[in-house]
């Protein structure tokens, strides 16, 4: 049985989970998590299973954070990178959503070299620097080298990208930190902001690939470095601090996109309790 107060969050962590696939951001893989409100020792996510099939309460597992081992000892298995999670909200106590994506868009930004950039103001939350972590440095003779992150060891060396200082603090320095080879992750306040910078993460980097593609294409040989212009760092602060502010905006369009379509089954919002479909069915 669902408490009542964890029940509208639990159906916005499913919803939330919905918008991501429905944008691209998650597909097969990927995942996104919320810090349990009522214990801050722990956090929800979704048992191991595509993002888009998330429907009820028995798809959502409860971790500790200390070491992203299951609360219940029969809970439904879970993800392998849920270490990324865990050791953000453990090095940061502000943090309370974390997303984790394979985001194509992103990922040239991860091996090319040309780093990621704010190119629109709806993603002034990239400042002025988006760190590339590169797991490989952090793997020790013992490791399986697969990319992912499946250690209190690896997470906690993600979680340390998010910072300037080698000390715990409330909050990160970077909202975005982007996985060598593999992804990106994002955390926030809350599960619509964290929703919010993945897909508009994702937005920038095809945006800056278009403008990189348009100049080098239009100029040839005669082109000189970059050339792009991307927003200053007090643009970036400026326009995240007013959009930031206005996440209810996207949230009500992208909750209505998932809501009509057939896919997404959300068992704890009344408006998504069968396929989009069903509702029109006399």
């Amino acid at each position: 049985m669902v408490a009542a107060n964890l029940t509208q969050l639990f159906g916005t962590l499913i919803t939330a989970s919905h918008i991501l696939h429905f944008h691209g951001v998650l597909d097969a893989y990927g995942h996104l998590s919320v810090r349990n409100p009522n214990n801050a020792s722990t956090f929800f996510m979704s048992r191991n299973e595509a993002p888009a099939l998330m429907a009820s309460a028995s798809d959502i597992v409860e971790y500790h954070i200390s070491d992203a081992s299951p609360v219940e000892p029969n809970a439904p298995r879970g993800f392998i990178e849920r270490y990324i999670h865990s050791e953000i909200f453990k090095r940061f106590s502000a943090i309370n959503s974390v997303v984790h994506s394979h985001s194509p868009p992103v990922i040239p930004f991860t091996i090319s070299g040309v780093p990621m950039k704010p190119s629109i103001h709806l993603a002034g939350f990239l400042g002025e620097e988006v760190p590339v972590f590169n797991i490989a440095d952090h793997y020790n003779a013992t490791d399986s080298q697969d990319l992912l992150v499946r250690t209190i060891p690896l997470g906690a060396a993600l979680a340390a990208e998010f910072s300037n200082k080698n000390s715990l603090q409330a909050e990160p320095d970077h909202l975005v930190v982007l996985m060598r080879s593999h992804g990106f992750t994002t955390c926030a306040d809350n599960i619509k902001l964290a929703v919010m910078q993945a897909i508009y993460t994702q937005t920038d980097a095809t945006v800056q690939s278009t403008a990189l593609t348009i100049r080098n294409t239009y100029l040839g040989s005669k082109n000189e470095g970059d050339g792009v212009v991307y927003l200053t760092a007090q643009q970036a602060k400026d326009s995240w601090a007013i959009d930031a502010g206005t996440v209810e905006r996207p949230w009500d369009l992208w909750v209505h996109e998932v809501e009509s379509s057939d896919l997404y089954v959300n068992m704890l919002d009344p408006n998504q309790t069968t396929p989009a479909a069903l509702n029109f069915v006399s």
